[in-house]
């Protein structure tokens, strides 16, 4: 029985050496292998980064041409609103005037005129 104890624990010597020799061995190469996913997820995020900045330069962009373009046309619209309130300033001093003179001439202004159109089309 003594030998084969001597026999199992020489065995056992064996095969832990061999053992602890292919843990090492495997969790070296585990250790490479997450060094190397590592460097390519890294890579795969600096890309994500690009392109997300990138994208975040055009949409820059393009908010700062609607910017400018919507700052032009509230300008416009500005300089319309003011020629229309001189046009119905004129409107409400005509129309406020006493004058049935001026008011004669208007209407028959008008009268000639919407038949001229009428007759140039027909």
């Amino acid at each position: 029985m003594n030998s084969r104890r001597d026999y199992r624990s020489t065995r056992a010597a064996l095969f832990d050496g061999i053992e602890e020799g292919g843990i090492r061995a495997s969790s070296y190469s585990s250790h490479e292998i997450d060094e190397h996913e590592n460097d390519q997820a890294v890579e795969g995020l600096q890309d994500r980064v690009n392109i997300l900045k990138r994208l975040t330069g055009d949409i820059h962009e393009e908010v700062e041409s609607h910017n400018h373009m919507l700052d032009r046309m509230g300008n416009d619209m500005d300089t319309s609103r003011g020629i229309l309130s001189g046009t119905m300033d004129r409107f409400k001093t005509v129309f406020e005037t006493k004058s049935s003179r001026r008011m004669a001439t208007l209407v028959v202004s008008f009268l000639a005129l919407f038949l001229l159109i009428y007759y140039l089309t027909k």
